[in-house]
């Protein structure tokens, strides 16, 4: 998630551990444990523009890591803290922040490597947005509620909303499954492969991917006391015959497309127009497949060049007030 919340949270479940007398100490410990594993975006390549697709969300975001990232965080404090609290104490504090980290990256969708090194799947439990101000502002007053009064309950309280907005992802998640798998049969679709993900800054409004035989189907499903559809697009599965045939396939472009599957758990399409390969998962617009980012694909290129890592995130005022009509379920249609 975004480090507001990922600190946030860390402080939290640090704070718990505090006293009247550290407190405000324990809850930058436990803030400052909760950004570090996002430390690993330093990992880059002026060589290897993808580099860091591998590396981010890795090692330092497995459940094996966290004694170890956490004595590392409370070794780095500890020389500053060290007249007022025991080493033991910042590591708790350091610890309980630091494993939070990680389990909070796998609510989201971009996939967090949990359980490396015995395993490369990429954990996604999608139940919540890489960003959500109501997930994280409640958190925020009541940390600073817990540093005012000196008292740890309300740490407890920003722990228990923490525990309820993710509970509440996941029965939001399930009804909006039960709603694609209706949608597609609506259509005659068999839905043979399905994920969903929260839009941005929210639970009530997702995007819905299902795949039909050889194409992706994309659209947005707003779930709250009753469930809306809005109608997406459709993109044809990205095929190395149908959409790059000229790509040599042991060329260092094929192995980036490879890798790139790997992030995108395979849901890959193709921009003929600005010959790129995309991840259908994310669009500013939930029921679309305008990319976010991709690989630039360059067929004349040598076999031992790389793709070329491409991004666009920008959203203009006619995009945002069709993504705020979408969210109070403007021009969507009824699934019943």
């Amino acid at each position: 998630m975004d480090p507001i919340s990922q600190g946030t949270v860390g402080a939290a479940f640090a704070q718990s551990s505090a006293n009247k007398s550290n407190i405000i100490k324990i809850g930058f410990i436990g803030f400052l444990a909760g950004l570090a594993p996002d430390l690993d975006v330093l990992i880059r390549s002026e060589t290897d523009p993808i580099l860091f697709l591998e590396y981010h969300r890795q090692f330092s975001h497995s459940l094996f890591f966290i004694p170890f990232g956490s004595l590392i965080v409370a070794l780095f404090i500890f020389p500053f803290v060290k007249g007022s609290m025991t080493l033991k104490t910042v590591y708790i504090a350091s610890f309980l922040g630091y494993a939070t980290h990680g389990l909070l990256d796998a609510c989201t969708s971009y996939g967090t490597l949990l359980f490396w090194p015995f395993s490369n799947e990429r954990v996604t439990w999608n139940n919540i947005s890489i960003v959500d101000p109501l997930f994280t502002t409640p958190i925020l007053i009541l940390i600073g509620i817990a540093i005012k009064t000196k008292k740890k309950l309300f740490s407890f309280f920003a722990i228990g909303w923490i525990i309820s907005y993710l509970l509440l992802g996941i029965i939001q998640y399930d009804r909006t499954l039960s709603a694609a798998f209706q949608l597609a049969q609506s259509r005659g679709h068999n839905a043979e492969r399905i994920t969903l993900k929260p839009s941005f800054g929210n639970i009530i409004l997702w995007k819905s991917i299902y795949q039909h035989e050889d194409t992706f189907y994309v659209d947005a499903i707003r779930t709250v006391q009753s469930t809306t559809w809005c109608l997406g697009d459709s993109i044809r599965i990205f095929d190395y015959q149908s959409h790059l045939p000229n790509l040599d396939r042991d060329s260092q472009q094929s192995k980036d497309i490879e890798r790139f599957r790997w992030f995108s758990q395979n849901y890959l399409g193709y921009d003929k127009e600005k010959k790129l390969v995309t991840d259908i998962r994310y669009s500013m617009i939930p029921n679309q497949i305008v990319p976010m980012w991709g690989l630039l694909i360059d067929d004349q290129k040598g076999l031992n060049e790389h793709a070329f890592w491409w991004t666009g995130r920008s959203l203009d005022e006619g995009q945002l007030d069709l993504f705020k009509d979408m969210l109070i379920g403007k021009n969507c249609g009824s699934l019943e």
